[in-house]
């Protein structure tokens, strides 16, 4: 029987497609809504990551300095040899009797702790510039205590048990006292991008590991991206479809899930037991790390060559072109965005891993800058697992800001890969 003579079974039919097509769109519409969802968790999650990293480690960025009168008294610093003065227990000294506390030993004791030793290293350093400085009243200016330092953030609270902080009352009574009559001033925290690793807070700094992280860096690009690339190009390009390439790609794809303290216990068998290359030194550092992004840069390398057309193969090898020419003369310059994002990405993640780095040594305190790529040095990650692992408040503070600057230099990096693909990338 046709529709027309079955208006019924017609409308029903209608009926039908139209809640069918209604589920399907509803369906449709769910599905966006779940996808939205994720991407609103996953972002709730990164400010709230990033706002808890920001929020402890802000106060990082800016330090407190005590600014005291301090008389060069010619009977304990001697002219021959200033630098061997006890600069600090002077100034610790003369401000307790400024306070009214000199004749008790307790409180000059604690009048001292609240001065950085940094106050040594200014006050010999004045008077070696000019030793005629001897016998006056110089007005030095260094950092406080870490301890001092922290309650002036508010990290540390008056409403806290006496003897559950770090500083008495007494203490912070003087605190108060000096800060209202402006010895004490908040300034940008320099120490912290030019100096090193400390034991003390207040002087550690993030330049040692940056200058570490750097050069390991640099050997991890210099050996990684040639051979990464190279490897590449010959799987992709000349290597013949056999067993034995199938068993090597299928390997590296598997290297690229290895856990990177694996690569960790094979630099220390093979670079420092074997070879007995540097502990702890940029040069072994940049090798592991190396191995380890390898598989990352010919994986991406490899899609980056897949992604070429074939025609552009087929078009040189018509006019002439050997295959090697056709290769990189053609096939390498189209890849290279790809290429580019897939090594700086490779180099980022690098920058970002401890694991192996602590297998090598690095862990170790080393408070210097290196010089050379077999220098003892530090990294930035490692730096920050050191910071949270102390046992002084003010390091944890450090901690976030020394994440904050590597997050930095993983996001410019990120940024310059998207940067290099958008301005080179052709759509085919």
């Amino acid at each position: 029987m046709t529709d027309a003579l079955d208006p019924t079974g017609q409308q029903t039919r209608q009926r039908a497609a139209a809640a069918q097509l209604k589920r399907r769109y509803a369906r449709e519409r769910r599905f966006k809504l779940y996808g939205q969802l994720a991407i609103g968790i996953a972002l709730a999650f990164l400010l709230l990551l990033v706002g808890r990293i920001f929020e402890q480690g802000h106060t990082a960025f800016y330090t407190h300095a005590l600014t005291t009168p301090v008389y060069l008294d010619p009977a304990r610093v001697d002219r021959v040899y200033p630098s061997g003065a006890n600069y600090l227990q002077l100034a610790a000294d003369q401000q307790a009797e400024r306070l009214g506390v000199a004749d008790d030993p307790v409180a000059v004791r604690e009048v001292r702790d609240l001065l950085s030793s940094e106050l040594n290293f200014v006050a010999a350093a004045a008077v070696e510039a000019d030793p005629s400085r001897i016998g006056q009243t110089l007005q030095l200016r260094a950092p406080l205590d870490d301890s001092a330092d922290l309650y002036l953030k508010g990290e540390i609270s008056r409403n806290t048990p006496e003897d559950q902080r770090v500083l008495s009352d007494r203490q912070l009574d003087w605190l108060d006292q000096f800060k209202a009559n402006g010895q004490i001033e908040a300034r940008f925290n320099t120490v912290l991008f030019t100096r090193s690793d400390s034991t003390q807070p207040e002087l550690a700094g993030v330049l040692g590991a940056v200058i570490g992280s750097a050069l390991m860096l640099f050997v991890t690009a210099a050996l990684a991206l040639p051979i990464g690339v190279g490897a590449a190009v010959y799987l992709e390009e000349f290597a013949p479809k056999n067993r034995f390439t199938d068993l090597i790609e299928v390997n590296i794809n598997n290297l690229a899930a290895v856990p990177s303290i694996v690569y960790g216990l094979l630099g220390l068998a093979l670079f420092i037991n074997w070879m007995h290359l540097p502990r702890s030194s940029p040069l072994v550092g940049g090798l592991v790390l190396a191995l380890m992004s390898l598989p990352t840069i010919i994986i991406a390398t490899r899609s980056a060559l897949k992604s070429v057309p074939p025609s552009i193969r087929e078009a040189a090898l018509a006019v002439g072109a050997s295959r090697t020419q056709a290769v990189f003369h053609h096939v390498l310059p189209l890849a290279a965005p790809g290429v580019m994002t897939g090594a700086i990405i490779a180099m980022a993640h690098a920058l970002g891993e401890t694991a192996p780095l602590l297998l090598i040594g690095m862990v170790s305190f080393v408070p210097g800058v290196p010089d050379a790529l077999t220098d003892p040095s530090s990294a930035l990650s490692v730096l920050v697992y050191i910071w949270e692992n102390a046992s002084e408040r003010a390091f944890h503070e450090r901690t976030a800001a020394a994440i904050m600057v590597l997050l930095t230099f993983m996001i410019a990096m990120n940024a310059v890969a998207i940067i290099l693909r958008r301005r080179f990338e052709r759509r085919w």
